[in-house]
């Protein structure tokens, strides 16, 4: 493994290049560029079906946009990409690429196959920092979903877990709930 050595102001512009050569996904959280593979199918199911629940029960103002990236205030060089996230409508008509997360209503990270638990803690972190007023955690390897909801002091006040089968309650402006009894599961590793 090589380590590389990138000028403070770069970061951002060393992550692009990284998307750009490889096709690999890249986020800057907390200083730290984390890079992971295209969805798998079942990722991206997952991710497509909450969608379609959300967009069915949003107010006209709002949207559920996949892979659109969030800034961190006051860090140009920090930014999360959550496989979903609810945005206003005004969105589609955006030049920029990071929105800014005061407008997001919701951000849903679906886990990967691979992905640790201290990158997922790391993750709820920025996001609660960034003042996120709510996450989802979806975790297809377990079944199981965290709403995070409630940030104050760089934490998330509110946590409630969940299996798949059993609604996500969702604060307002969002729809009431969303149902997970028909979200697919990874294969078990061996």
């Amino acid at each position: 493994m090589t380590a590389i050595t990138v000028r403070p102001g770069r970061l951002r512009h060393v992550a692009e290049e990284i998307e750009r050569s490889t096709g690999l996904r890249v986020q800057i959280i907390g200083g730290t560029p984390v890079m992971s593979p295209p969805p798998r199918g079942k990722q991206a199911g997952t991710t497509k079906r909450l969608s379609r629940q959300l967009d069915a029960g949003l107010p006209d103002s709002l949207g559920a946009y996949e892979v659109s990236s969030i800034a961190m205030p006051d860090n140009a060089e920090d930014y999360a990409t959550p496989d979903l996230v609810v945005l206003p409508r005004d969105w589609e008509d955006d030049d920029e690429w990071l929105a800014d997360p005061r407008d997001v209503e919701l951000a849903v990270e679906v886990i990967s196959t691979s992905e640790r638990i201290s990158l997922i803690a790391a993750k709820t972190s920025w996001y609660a920092i960034a003042g996120v007023p709510a996450l989802l955690a979806v975790d297809p390897r377990k079944g199981e979903w965290t709403l995070h909801t409630h940030p104050r002091d760089g934490e998330y006040q509110g946590v409630l877990h969940g299996k798949y089968g059993e609604p996500v309650p969702l604060p307002s402006p969002l729809p009431s709930e969303l149902n997970t009894h028909d979200l697919p599961l990874y294969a078990p590793r061996g």
